[in-house]
């Protein structure tokens, strides 16, 4: 059986090494890679809230008024 003949094993997986290592080699080449981005300055943003205070007033049920 020539499965067993050890001896074209060293041949057999040199070059497939090399062909896939040729293969990988051109797959990443096509590849375009973004820049890293730049960093910001974060600062804190202050948002104007169109909302109206009696709207957005949080009721604690001990504040509601009495019956």
């Amino acid at each position: 059986m020539p499965q067993l003949d050890t001896s074209t094993w060293f041949i057999t997986i040199i070059s497939m090494i090399l062909a896939l290592f040729m293969l990988f080699q051109s797959k990443i080449a096509n590849h375009s890679y973004y820049s890293n981005p730049s960093h910001k300055d974060m600062k804190p943003t202050t948002h104007s809230t169109p909302w109206e205070k009696k709207w957005t007033k949080i009721y604690l049920p001990l504040s509601l008024p009495l019956h």
